[in-house]
């Protein structure tokens, strides 16, 4: 349901109609917390939603803001950029998922904080094949700059070890994201867990790139996990994340 405004920037071909979508959901937020959702689907769930969790209305428009930020098509400037791309979105949506699960922690959204920005990086490497074959690249232009890699070198698919070297360091900042969140895990309420199960999509796709030499263009990188299923459930039964 709160993927909405992310499906905006997939389905469209000019930013005036993105920006005109994403007025529509902000105009649906503010009728929401004013009793009075527009007639959609989706805004008649949320207002449901947010009248049985009492979810925090600035969520909502941070997504909604960043989403609208993000319609420029351009690379991140540096990989700060992207986190904070991630945890206006990613995190957010962490963040009321945690209150639809009645936890309120501040230990708990220190761990979704940083959960949420590993998401993000992981997403945009996910991404980055699919966007190539659409001549476009989003990947920090810092990290790239440093080793020396253009956004012609990944829509040309190369592989040699400077272009690796560029998503190593990117995989890196995800994984340090994750170790942190893990780091104080005791004191997070075992009532959030399930909220951070993403978790393990996070890892098989560093372990797997990992495995394939950080070679982003790898085809085993584009094959579903079946054993994902089992390890969700290995996490849930150890109530790790």
């Amino acid at each position: 349901m709160w993927n909405w405004p992310r499906q905006i920037k997939d389905s469209i071909t000019q930013k005036t109609t993105g920006l005109m979508r994403m007025q529509f959901w902000r105009d649906a937020v503010e009728g929401i917390y004013c009793d009075n959702p527009p007639h959609q689907p989706i805004a008649t769930e949320l207002w449901r939603a947010v009248k049985r969790h009492n979810l925090t209305k600035m969520w909502f428009m941070k997504i909604i803001d960043e989403r609208e930020k993000n319609l420029d098509d351009r690379a991140y400037r540096n990989i700060q950029e992207l986190e904070k791309y991630a945890e206006n979105t990613q995190s957010a949506l962490l963040y009321l998922t945690l209150e639809t699960l009645g936890v309120r922690d501040v230990h708990a959204d220190h761990a979704a904080s940083h959960i949420g920005k590993a998401q993000g990086i992981v997403t945009c490497l996910r991404a980055t094949p699919y966007h190539c074959t659409r001549q476009k690249v989003f990947l920090p232009m810092d990290i790239c700059m440093l080793h020396g890699v253009s956004q012609e070198d990944f829509i040309r698919g190369k592989q040699e070890k400077n272009v690796r070297d560029v998503i190593y360091d990117i995989a890196s900042q995800a994984h340090i994201h994750l170790e942190h969140a893990r780091s104080f895990s005791k004191k997070v309420p075992v009532k959030a867990y399930p909220a951070f199960f993403c978790t393990v999509a996070l890892d098989d796709y560093l372990c797997n790139v990992r495995k394939v030499d950080f070679n982003i263009f790898h085809p085993s990188l584009q094959r579903k996990s079946t054993l994902l299923p089992l390890h969700l459930y290995v996490r849930s039964w150890k109530k790790t994340y």
